[in-house]
């Protein structure tokens, strides 16, 4: 195996409320938590800012050294835009964006192959409407007691404290409204009617285009979980613009918790299926899709370029992974009823030595097409 000794790494981060710089944080602290686990030496250097954030990594031990420069690709900007707005107006555009991925049957494709996937999607809404049916309760409690309507005066009060200091409190446990705003974006990205999101996908991939221009023994486009798609459309753009834009290159697709099917399972997803053939038909690219059992928030098992419409092409090369190998008892137990926190550790450090390492994948001295081998579970020390 000839060891990769500079690499350049495209990431899009999933939907969370981070900014590169604070994406850029995070990794570093990754970083060392998998270099104490695995025993090498890690150094992550300052951000450097343009149309994103970009830093160098070094890594190395006895025999090998690494030089990674990594890009990232977060659409926090976005995010906040979604995220704007008064709790009524979040509440209603997040229910609208569930009566749309229902009419272009998101929601029926969900449990069609991924059941927790669909629980996932309707967890939230079913929260929040019966917070709402309680709510209307407590306000009309008055009418069902016989009361005068003037009673009205301490019933609306009382459903407001309920709503506003019982529920929105309790609802922020599960995200509630973050994922009303992440459920706005899946429809934005199946659809491309927004062009506010068009615009910056463009950007993103003007950018990437430009990063491809180093010299580099590997490239690696990883992307969490809604990142994934909008790393496909990236991806997919270039591929229009320019179709050998990879030819004699080494690249790798490597997409983990993917929620590509979030999108594309919608029926007005045509562009985001259609670029995701033209990925899984590109000769130099080499799709790892990285899934995990106790994740909910993902399509275990199934095979996304097929369910995207497109048998007949080259499939995604899948592992599966547990995220109770990489984390210690006491942590797994900490954190596996939050089933968000669970599926951000894709790209989070390891307490042990496992079949997967984020830092491993995209700054460590092996192809990151090794972890789709058989034998992936054996890493070299």
């Amino acid at each position: 195996m000839k060891l990769v000794e500079k690499r350049a790494v495209l990431h899009f981060p999933g939907f969370e409320p981070l900014d590169g710089k604070a994406h850029r944080a995070r990794y570093e602290r990754t970083a060392r938590q998998s270099a104490s686990v695995w025993g090498y030496q890690v150094s992550t250097g300052t951000a450097s800012e343009g149309d994103h954030v970009s830093f160098d990594v070094g890594t190395g031990a006895d025999g090998w050294q690494t030089q990674t420069r990594m890009h990232i690709f977060d659409h926090n900007d976005l995010v906040q835009q979604l995220r704007k707005g008064n709790t009524a107006s979040r509440i209603a555009l997040g229910f609208k964006s569930f009566c749309e991925v229902v009419r272009e049957g998101g929601m029926a494709g969900y449990f069609r192959h991924a059941w927790r996937f669909g629980l996932f999607f309707i967890f939230p809404f079913l929260l929040t409407a019966l917070a709402i049916v309680i709510t209307l309760q407590i306000l009309t409690l008055h009418y069902w007691l016989g009361l005068p309507g003037w009673h009205v005066g301490w019933s609306a009060p009382l459903a407001a404290i309920f709503f506003i200091f019982g529920f929105l409190p309790f609802s922020e446990r599960f995200h509630t409204l973050h994922l009303f705003a992440d459920w706005e974006m899946a429809v934005a990205l199946a659809r491309m009617d927004r062009p506010v999101f068009n615009d910056w996908l463009d950007q993103c991939a003007t950018s990437m285009r430009a990063a491809l221009n180093e010299e580099v023994d590997e490239y690696v486009i990883s992307s969490h979980s809604m990142g994934s798609s909008v790393a496909a459309h990236v991806v997919g753009i270039l591929l229009e613009r320019e179709p050998d834009v990879f030819k004699g290159k080494r690249v790798v697709f490597a997409t983990l918790g993917c929620a590509i099917l979030q999108c594309a399972l919608m029926s007005s997803a045509t562009l985001l299926r259609s670029r995701v053939g033209l990925i899984a038909r590109c000769p130099d690219i080499f799709w790892l899709d990285v899934q995990c059992l106790t994740d909910s928030i993902n399509f275990y098992k199934v095979p996304v370029v097929k369910v995207s419409g497109h048998p007949d092409a080259p499939q995604a090369s899948m592992i599966h992974i547990r995220v109770r190998h990489m984390l210690t008892p006491k942590h797994y137990k900490k954190i596996r009823g939050d089933q968000l926190r669970v599926h951000r550790q894709y790209v989070l450090g390891p307490d042990l030595k496992s079949a997967f390492d984020f830092t491993l994948l995209t700054a460590g001295p092996m192809p990151a097409s090794v972890f789709a081998d058989p034998e992936q579970d054996k890493l070299p020390a």
